[in-house]
Parts: C-alpha cells; structure tokens; sequence
C-alpha cells in the first residue's frame, strides 16, 4: 500500500550579501580572533573571516540587517581602524592611498629612538662588563630617563594599543608587551623612590625590550611585505590610461587620452609596441607578438592577428594594433584574476582556523601562567631554592619579590601568538601568489591543503586530455541530404554553443564556403546533445545515446569502426519525415603532453581514472594512449557523480586491487557537463579554456598554456597544482610546529624551569629578543617556498 507523498513547503534562503573591509590595527592571530568575534555576534552576521596578511575582513550577511558602514565604525572604536572597500576592482583604481612612504619613515624614525635608548642603556653597564664608568652614563637617574623616554616615545603606540585592547577586553601581543614593559618600570621606579627596600633597579629592561620588539616587528613587516609582493605585482599591471581611437581609424592617428576604467565596451583603443592592454579585447588592426607570462606564466610571446582576443595587463612586444574592448573594469581578465587570488587569501585553511581559535585565548592564558609564576616563586619557589636569590646568573642579591616578577614579566613577553597567527597565512599567501604568477589560480587555502590528501584522480576527455579542438573527419549523409546540407544543418544548431565539437562543425562549414541557415530556440541536454530550430526545421545534434533515445537509429557498424580509431561520432538528427540524416566524425587529438602528465601523477601515487561522456570505443582508445587503466564511458552528468560519490565512500572495487577504501577524489574538466562532478569532487580543477560553469565549480583554475600555441592548455600544470599544494602545506606543517613548539619550550624557560638545577634565567630583554624574533622565523620560512617549489 502507497501512501501520499506528504506535501512539503520550501522557505526561501534569505538572500546574503557580502561586505569587504580593509582592518588596520591587528597584530597578532589574537586581533583576527577578537575582530571576527566582533564582527560575528552582530545581529544578521552569517560569517565572518579576517586575514592577517592582507588586512582584509569578508563579512557575509543577511540583505538590509546590517550597514558595512556600521561594522566598519565598530572596529574603529574598539582599536582596529577600518574603511570599507566599494567594489571589487577597489584596487584597480586611482584612489588616494596612505602615503607608505610617511609610514615607513615611522617606523624608521621609532626603531632609530628606541636603537638609540637601547645604546645609551647598555653604554651605562659598560664598567660591569670590564669596561670604565662613563660619566653620567652610570647615574642611575639617567636609566630612569632613558626607561621613560622609551615608554613615551617609541612604546607609547604598543602601550596605547595594549591597554585599549585589554579595555574591551581582546587583549592581544600589545598587551602582553605593555603588561610586562610597566610592571618592570614600575617596579624600577619603586626601588628607586624607597631605596630602604633594597630592591633591584632594572631599567634597562623597559628599553631593552622595546628595542628588540620594535626591530623584529619590522623585519617581520619587511618580510609580510615580500610575501605579498606577488599580489601588488598583479594589481600593477592594470595601465592607468587608454588610447581611445575613432572605429576605422589608422593606427597613425594619436587619438584622445582617457583613464582606463571609462572605456566602454565596444570602443577601439590603440596599443603601441612596449604598451600595457588597458582593457580586454579582440584584435581589429593590425599583429603583433604579446607577453602573457602574467597570465599563464608562460615566457614565450603569443602571436596575435585580427580576430584574436587580448588580455588587460598583458604586454604588446611588437606592432602597433587596435583592439575592439569586449571586457572593462572589473569584468577583465585581470581583475578577475586579482580577485580571485584576494579571495583565495582570505578563506583560511583548517589549520589557520585552528591555530586563531587558540590565539583568540591566547593572551588570556599567558597572564594566568604569568600570574602564577610570580605567586609560585614568591610563595614557595624562593623558599624551597634559595641560592637563585644570589649568585649565579642573577650576579648578587635580589629580593624574592622582584625575582618571581622578572620571571613573571619574561613569561608575558617570550609568549608569542604572533608566530602562530603568521604560521599559516603566511604560507597560503606565498603559495597562492606563487601559484598566480605561474598560471594557476588556487581559489582558497583550504584547497592547497586538502591537495595533499589527494589519491584518486578522474580526468575528462574532451577538451581536457585531448586539445578540445577536433576537427571533421568523416561526413556519411542519408538520402536525401548531402554532405553540405548536413554539415550546413548540424553547424547551424550548434553555433549557439562554445562546446569544441560545435566549433568544429562551425569551422567546417567555414573551411566549405557554407552559408549557415538562421537558427533560433536552442537548447541544449547535458551530456546528450543540443537541439534547435533550424531554417524552420527542427534538428538535433548529438550522441549516438541520445539518437537512440529519440527512436532513431543510426548505422551503428561504420561509427564504431570509426570510434575504435579513437575518434568521436557525432549523430545528426532531423525531424523532417521523422527519420535519420545521417552522421559526422570527428577526430581529436591528444593534448602533446597528455601522456607525461599521466605518467608522473602514477608515479606519485595517485591513482588515474577516466571518465567520458563519449563511446566506450573512443575512451578506450585515447585511455590506452596515455597509460590509463580504468575507464567509464557514456557518462552522463549525473553519472559522473555517482562515479565520483561511489570513489569517495569506498563503493568501487577495482579489479585485482582487493577491498576498496574511502577516496579523496579530485576531477579533471572542462565543460557543462563536467560541473556537477567537479562541485561533487573534494578537489577539482577546469580549465581555463573551458567553459564558465566548469570554472566556478573548480577550487583550482589552470591559465597556464603551451609556447607554440596560444589556446592549447598545458596540461602538465595539473601535477604542478599538486606540487604546490604539497610544498605549501609542508610549510604550514613546519610553521606550525616551530610555533607551537617554540611556545611551549619558551614559556617553561622563561617561567624558570632550569633556574634551581642549571641557574639559567632568562631576563625580560632576553625573552623580549626571543619573542621577536620567531614570527621573523615563521614568516621567513614561508618566504623560502619560493626556492623549494621549482
């Protein structure tokens, strides 16, 4: 018995919208933790996901809940000032910018106050290192001085922003600093105001440590900067200007100067040898060789004629041309690509989330572990060990109480979430620059890092083993239809589409002098074929699957015999008289490095499959050119999922491989029907040639193609997306490791763990160097990615 199916009701998702701000002010993985809480709990919020590197916060969020205005103004107020950026292509105009040059001369001029502190300080102990007392030097109310003028002059920024920070209670790297910096000159100030104390002055320590701090935050920024250097290189290219000609003109004639981003699609703009493109475009006057290295990472110049489509940013090594703008602002390819790379740098990886969630408590940990240590060491630690109140490291006398807060304050500045915050971005950000520069557009950092799970890999075949440029081989009509009417009908039909079969039978009819008849009403059937009105006609164009279906039968022996040869039929369906007219073969062949490409993904492990809509003949045939074993033909769309879903759960078994296990599975494609399978693949990768749909349902887009042939992708930079995503995870994998373990070495030995059996100590300055100095590390590591993926 059957019951009703229950009737079910659908609630429209609210529709989302995204803000994108640019935040200053973060310092370490804590600040990211504590601006995405803000940023979170604020009513109609979906997400919210900040990027140290990049100072970049994407905020999703419920149409008309919440102003990008007032999230920006938030983060103001509580320390992070914010700005929001308009639209997309923001970078690409000409906005004014904070002036980098008046920043850096701050910086320059606060590590020069506090290098020069520092010296005076140290200059005051030169007689306890053997040296003369130089006069007034040694004046312990000259170390107060040099104590306050650090505090007041380059300190007072980082004690500025610790106390806000520890006000709104998101204490970060500041004020862990500024905690440790004053309680040192307090306590300096103390002894000196009481003397019958008999406390220590130690007010070498405030300008010590400020010293260090300020001189590894900015090797740090000079090495953040280098990381990113790849992303501003890209955001360059864009020309401020264009050349704007009157259609028809000569390219002798100068025409009229305007900025790059008022030029309309449509006008002809002129590009002189040396030049940059402004906008995207096809080539209407003239030729000339064109540098798309910054596109595809390829060296070799491109040559380009009339008819032939041009990239903004690229170079025009050679003759004078006019272009027809098809693409402008935020629509080229450039901006695309920029934006793309910029999003790719904000999603975080897990283990970026991971290491800010830890950050985000971070700060927080370390004053209860600095707490205790100064209630340990004066409670009972100077009790049970009294010889680390004089002699030995500490070089005399000193109170219990000043002891436990020395170490305390080491605690507080030795800790540092700033490696553990840079550990991964860092990396993601080289890996995705890196990965730009050389053609390949890696959509997020969560995708480098899931690459180095991949073990199973499904590739297309059309357009992505083979060059997706075919090209007609056989032509076998039926009565009463000649060879010409049945290229003219199935050229027709197809020239609605941008699929390689279809450019193929349009380039036919081309090469023949066809006139193609008008078509309208076209539609076309995943995996099947397309049909549409032809001349008044109603005509099919697809498989021979897909005839079969339609009850019509085509002569089954000759397009076998031609698929075993590796070439691919195309059946013409026609329903004048409701019968078949006949069909076309077309050939196409592999791309040149198909068979390599193959070989060293096997070589790695991972194991090759492929999947095709084609004949079982047809993938056979190309699957024993290029060393592939397992094979699935006649896949629709929704069957390539299923292959994909059955890989991942572990359901196929492969003949004499024993029991299957779970896959990561990644996918190879490049066309419509390829998409369902690539969104449903854990990584996926399209081509750039391919269509729009391919390309939004991939993590990893590949531009890179071959010197001698501007639209034949290379494959070969599948293995090199591997490659990448394995070195860069490396890194992350060894930033992680030494910020962690850094971490948990470091605070033990600051909280004086080997004072009592070894007698060594770590003072405040010593501990501030140390603290500096491993982001410099962390980021230092991630910059040598560069050297080791080659």
């Amino acid at each position: 018995m059957q019951t009703a199916p229950k009737a079910t009701t659908t609630q429209a998702k609210p529709a989302l919208e995204t803000a994108t701000l640019d935040v200053k002010g973060m310092k370490c993985a804590g600040c990211v933790s504590a601006v995405e809480r803000q940023l979170a709990q604020n009513p109609g919020v979906v997400s919210a996901c900040v990027n140290l590197i990049t100072e970049v916060a994407v905020v999703r969020h419920k149409a008309g809940t919440i102003k990008a205005e007032d999230l920006a103004q938030l983060l103001t107020t509580k320390g992070f000032p914010s700005q929001i950026r308009t639209a997309k292509n923001a970078h690409l105009t000409q906005s004014p910018a904070p002036d980098p040059d008046r920043a850096n001369r701050q910086n320059v001029a606060k590590l020069a106050t506090a290098g020069a502190l520092l010296l005076f300080s140290s200059l005051g102990h030169w007689q306890h290192w053997g040296g003369p007392a130089l006069p007034l030097l040694n004046e312990i109310w000259v170390h107060w001085a040099i104590a306050t003028l650090a505090l007041v002059l380059p300190g007072r920024e980082i004690i500025v922003d610790g106390a806000r920070s520890l006000r709104y209670g998101i204490p970060n790297m500041n004020t862990l600093v500024a905690l440790g910096t004053l309680s040192a000159y307090l306590a300096s100030c103390v002894a000196l105001i009481f003397p019958q104390l008999g406390w220590e002055c130690f007010f070498d320590e405030p300008a010590m440590l400020l010293g260090f701090i300020l001189l590894g935050r900015t090797l740090e920024k000079r090495a953040r900067n280098r990381a990113a250097a790849a992303l501003e290189q890209l955001m360059a290219l864009q020309p401020a200007v264009a050349h704007l000609i009157g259609k028809e003109a000569s390219l002798d004639v100068g025409g009229i100067e305007i900025p790059a981003e008022q030029v309309r699609v449509g006008d002809w703009v002129r590009v002189l040898p040396g030049e940059k493109f402004p906008v995207d475009g096809r080539v209407v006057v003239g030729q000339t060789a064109v540098d798309e290295s910054m596109l595809t990472g390829e060296s070799a110049p491109v040559f380009k004629q009339k008819g032939d489509e041009v990239v903004a940013g690229t170079l025009n090594q050679r003759g004078a041309i006019a272009l027809c703008t098809t693409r402008t602002g935020d629509q080229t390819t450039l901006a695309q690509t920029i934006a793309l790379v910029e999003s790719a740098q904000t999603r975080k990886a897990p283990a970026q989330q991971l290491a800010d969630t830890v950050a985000g408590y971070f700060a927080y940990g370390v004053m209860a572990i600095a707490s205790a240590v100064f209630l340990f060491w004066y409670g009972f630690g100077t009790h049970w060990w009294p010889q680390v109140l004089h002699g030995g490291a500490m070089g005399g006398d000193i109170a219990p109480v000043l002891l436990s807060l020395k170490l305390a304050i080491a605690v507080l500045v030795i800790a540092c979430p700033c490696a553990l915050g840079l550990a991964t971005p860092t990396a993601i950000l080289v890996g995705t620059s890196l990965g730009a520069e050389r053609g390949i557009l890696i959509k997020g950092g969560d995708i480098l890092e899931s690459v180095r799970r991949l073990n199973t890999l499904i590739f297309d075949k059309t357009g992505t083993l083979t060059r997706g440029s075919p090209t007609v081989t056989d032509c076998q009509p039926v009565d009463p239809f000649t060879p010409d009417t049945l290229i003219q009908l199935a050229a027709a039909a197809e020239c609605g589409t941008t699929h390689p079969l279809a450019t193929a039978l349009v380039e036919e009819a081309r090469l023949r002098g066809l006139t193609l008849p008008p078509a309208k009403e076209f539609n076309t059937e995943a995996g099947s074929g397309i049909s549409a009105t032809v001349d008044g006609k109603a005509v099919w164009v697809g498989s021979l699957e897909g005839l079969s279906e339609r009850g019509q039968l085509g002569d089954r022996e000759t397009i076998q015999r031609l698929s075993s040869l590796g070439k691919t039929s195309i059946c013409i369906g026609v329903t004048v008289e409701g019968k078949y007219a006949g069909f076309i073969a077309l050939e196409d062949a592999l791309r040149p490095d198909a068979r390599a490409t193959v070989q060293r993904l096997q070589q790695k492990g991972i194991e090759v499959i492929l999947v095709s809509g084609d004949r079982e003949e047809v993938a056979s045939a190309i699957a024993q050119q290029v060393g592939i074993e397992r094979v699935f033909a006649g896949a629709r769309p929704q069957r390539k999922v299923e292959i994909v879903q059955s890989l991942q759960r572990g359901e196929m078994e492969e003949e004499g491989k024993g029991t299957p296990s779970p896959r990561i599975v990644g996918m190879v494609g490049d066309g419509i029907n390829d998409a369902p399978a690539l969104v449903q693949a854990d990584i996926s990768l399209a081509l750039c040639g391919g269509t729009d749909a391919a390309k939004e349902a991939a993590g990893i887009v590949l531009m890179g193609t071959t010197p001698d042939r501007q639209h034949d992708i290379r494959l070969l930079q599948v293995v090199e997306a591997i490659e990448l995503g394995l070195a860069t995870f490396g890194k992350i994998r060894q930033n992680l490791v030494w910020a962690l373990g850094y971490n948990a070495i470091a605070i033990p030995i600051a909280a004086g763990v080997l004072l009592p059996g070894l007698g060594i100590l770590l003072t405040p300055a010593m501990a501030g160097a140390l603290m500096a100095f491993s982001s410099v590390g962390v980021v230092s590591n991630s910059l040598l990615l560069r050297a080791s993926f080659k």
